[in-house]
């Protein structure tokens, strides 16, 4: 795989990672009138308001998603965010298996196995 495929990927992840995290607040219910009756993001906080006695700590995990899905993501979250996603579109290029020809179909007694074009002179 090329160095530019590989780029590619990692910039696909780190941009549709910042583009797609406000989508999967919504989606969980995280809004920006609040948190959806119902959903997710309502459970999350009742487990937390419970797990507190009776209320949701400031700088809590449902805190700080409810403050993302209220206002935007920060900067740093932004950037926090698409470096995730960048490191997703890199491990996906690990997974993509490279396109090398392999060139062990000759008949040659003395090949060494190795693709490099030599013959192996010690057999």
């Amino acid at each position: 795989m090329g160095i530019a495929v590989k780029a590619g990927l990692i910039g696909a992840g780190a941009v549709g990672a910042v583009v797609l995290a406000p989508v999967a607040l919504g989606a969980a219910g995280f809004t920006s009138v609040g948190i959806a009756a119902g959903s997710i993001a309502a459970k999350m906080m009742s487990a937390a308001a419970i797990a507190n006695g009776g209320g949701v700590a400031a700088g809590s995990v449902v805190a700080v998603l409810q403050s993302a899905g209220a206002a935007g993501l920060s900067g740093a979250a932004t950037a926090a965010v698409a470096s995730v996603g960048g490191a997703v579109g890199w491990l996906t290029s690990l997974l993509i298996p490279s396109s090398k020809k392999n060139d062990d179909d000759d008949d040659d007694s003395n090949d060494d196995g190795n693709d490099d074009g030599k013959m192996n002179k010690n057999k």
